[in-house]
């Protein structure tokens, strides 16, 4: 089974790095430094209405751009990112075996690198999908990403056992031709519900945790097999047969 995570806009500056892993490039490392190179022309005001953040992270992140080509120490992916999912991935306590097991299991999907491998060596940067960049063609980077991601992925879970296991939000769905994926692999996507009263409700918060934490069951015990995802426990989430569709399997957390 493939597995797609969305990235973060949270990222480590700095981690440590197992001395046995060999790190990779990103399969679209020439695209990225593309997009790079046009974030950092903009001044800060115009980053923080482009991001939709503050100043001061806006300000942060031209010094990321500007640095990008500079030859600092980058970070594998998979250890990189620092947002929610990522904090229940827990990478930093995963094994070189397993490590190297995500490497052809896990995807993680950027709006600057578009598909990642998780020992894909990148520095650190915000970005939104709904951006306009020159080198984007002027259009959005869903629409710059989608016919260059599209097949890659599709091929690789066809390469594999044809299952794909969706743990990324839906905002980045949008970076390839969905509804083409759909039609040519197996997408199996976990929801996360928590019940409030006589209704369930996805929080986002508790989503993105389960996400991360799904990721890393997948990973360390090495799931052939879709159904297997149904022993999933994380803090107070369960398997509910009764809400669960063919393609959805839902985990509850009773409130």
């Amino acid at each position: 089974m493939q597995i797609i995570l969305a990235s973060a806009k949270i990222m480590n500056e700095r981690a440590v790095v197992p001395e046995d892993i060999v790190a990779t490039t990103p399969l679209f490392q020439q695209e990225a430094q593309s997009l790079a190179h046009d974030m950092m022309q903009y001044p800060v005001e115009t980053l923080a209405e482009m991001l939709g953040c503050s100043q001061t992270i806006a300000s942060q992140n031209r010094l990321r751009y500007l640095r990008f080509d500079d030859p600092h120490d980058p970070l594998p992916a998979i250890l990189a990112y620092h947002g929610q999912a990522y904090k229940h991935l827990k990478a930093e306590t995963l094994d070189t075996d397993t490590l190297r097991y995500a490497q052809s299991h896990l995807w993680v999907m950027s709006f600057l690198y578009g598909l990642l491998r998780p020992l894909d060596d990148i520095r650190p940067y915000r970005l939104e999908g709904h951006v306009e960049l020159p080198n984007a063609g002027g259009g959005t980077l869903f629409d710059f990403w989608k016919p260059r991601l599209t097949q890659v992925l599709i091929d690789s879970v066809k390469a594999d056992d044809g299952v794909l296991i969706h743990l990324a939000t839906e905002e980045f769905q949008r970076l390839v031709d969905w509804q083409r994926v759909k039609q040519e692999v197996h997408v199996i996507q976990p929801m996360f519900l928590v019940r409030k009263g006589d209704t369930l409700k996805v929080q986002a918060v508790w989503a993105k945790t389960c996400r991360g934490a799904m990721a890393r069951m997948m990973l360390q015990e090495r799931l052939t097999h879709p159904e297997d995802l149904s022993a999933f426990q994380y803090e107070g989430f369960t398997f509910s047969p009764t809400s669960s569709e063919q393609d959805q399997p839902c985990f509850i957390k009773e409130n």
